[in-house]
């Protein structure tokens, strides 16, 4: 966590922290922000236990219904001003966006958050302004999806357009498939933070390249490149991200043209402060864009970030959403690693385990930072299709870039969950 600062600074309002948002809960309180919570606080939007001792004030309301969070955000304006209202997870930055211009707070365009949610409108935002995006096409049916894989071609990847966690995210090579994974996608009733999978679905062409993802944010008008990441994914056809390996290696002129196009997709999607998180593929080395997020990125990637730079994302979003400059929330520290990774554990073929191998070594090694287990014996593990295959992970340092990659496949081979 970066330095402790004085505790002047209002109070400002965190809608459903899930995922990396959680970490805004602690370092808002850090900054001197009195810290409320709106959040469902039922099944998957139940705010941690571990978390609560950082909120002043939770509110309990549904964060899905826009109105009825419109209307606390109101009252607690009326009641006593905000400094700022965060989204606290991905789903919610359209919504607040929308919210914040009739408090008079500050926050993203309204009238563009649209495309930082809905993966096709992003698509045509982007392709407007002259960059390269992925060959794709809008389904809602069977029929559409059919007429979408005419003009897309094969392989292809079908993706919900708005969805996150690559839930439903896969490859197919054939028609047969493309009806395979849409059926099984409408088969899916599970919800992910109180939303299901009904909406239209997203088939794009399949960009054969290395994948990774470009860490930054935008502060007066300029995109700042923080980092970029190697991403290590699972097998096909599904995209699960396993885990990831920071600072990727590249060239001077390839880091340079990431960075240009970064800066070009963050000005098209109006992405005018903040963190984002920007996920591409690199066909023959050209920067290709999969979505960006205008939010702190999942498994632990702003730890990450803020451990090779120095720099805390989760710290700039909170200035970014109440006004504040990055050297005013005192964003930078000194590094304390040259490379990093996360390793995600996983189990093939398994519903279950009854205890783990190699786990008291992992946490013994001198370059692990932080192990954590999400799923116990004898709990049902999820088909592993998905970020809710996961049952834990490990996060670890390291002295070069190969070394890290090494360490990557050798904490995944030495613990074993039978």
């Amino acid at each position: 966590m970066s330095e402790q600062l004085p505790a002047s600074r209002g109070r400002v309002l965190i809608v459903e922290p899930s995922s990396s948002g959680v970490a805004l809960l602690a370092e808002a309180h850090a900054l001197g922000f009195e810290t409320v919570v709106a959040t469902a606080d039922v099944d998957d939007r139940r705010l941690p236990d571990a978390a609560r001792t950082h909120v002043d004030r939770l509110v309990v309301v549904d964060t899905n219904d826009e109105q009825a969070l419109a209307e606390v955000a109101a009252a607690l304006h009326a009641e006593r001003p905000l400094a700022g209202i965060v989204p606290g997870f991905e789903f919610y930055v359209d919504t607040v966006a929308r919210l914040a211009p009739a408090l008079g707070l500050p926050g993203l365009r309204a009238d563009t958050a649209r495309g930082l949610r809905n993966k096709a409108t992003m698509r045509r935002l982007v392709e407007a302004a002259g960059l390269r995006v992925p060959r794709h096409a809008e389904a809602t049916d069977e029929r559409e999806l059919l007429a979408a894989a005419a003009h897309v071609g094969y392989p292809a990847v079908l993706k919900p357009t708005e969805s996150a966690g690559s839930i439903h995210v896969s490859r197919v090579d054939s028609p047969e498939q493309l009806l395979a994974a849409f059926r099984s996608l409408r088969a899916d009733h599970r919800t992910d933070l109180g939303r299901v999978l009904d909406g239209p679905v997203l088939l794009e062409e399949y960009l054969d390249g290395p994948e990774v993802s470009v860490e930054g944010y935008v502060e007066n008008g300029r995109a700042v490149v923080l980092a970029v990441t190697t991403k290590m994914l699972g097998p096909e056809p599904y995209f699960v991200e396993l885990g990831q390996i920071m600072p990727h290696p590249a060239a001077p002129e390839a880091r340079a043209a990431i960075d240009a196009y970064v800066a070009g997709v963050c000005e098209a999607l109006g992405v005018t402060r903040g963190p984002f998180h920007c996920e591409l593929r690199l066909p023959a080395g050209e920067p290709v864009l999969i979505e960006l997020g205008a939010r702190l990125a999942g498994h632990r990637i702003p730890n990450l970030v803020e451990a090779v730079t120095g720099i805390s994302q989760v710290r700039i979003m909170l200035a970014g959403y109440t006004g504040l400059t990055a050297e005013e929330v005192g964003a930078e520290s000194a590094p304390t690693a040259k490379y990093v990774g996360i390793a995600c554990f996983t189990a093939y073929g398994l519903t279950r385990y009854q205890h783990i191998e190699g786990l008291d070594e992992l946490r013994d090694h001198p370059d692990t930072l932080e192990v954590k287990l999400y799923v116990r014996p004898g709990e049902p593990i999820p088909p592993a299709e998905d970020f809710r295959c996961f049952l834990g992970h490990v996060v670890y340092k390291a002295e070069s870039y190969e070394d890290a990659a090494t360490r990557w496949h050798a904490v995944r081979d030495e613990v074993r969950f039978v």
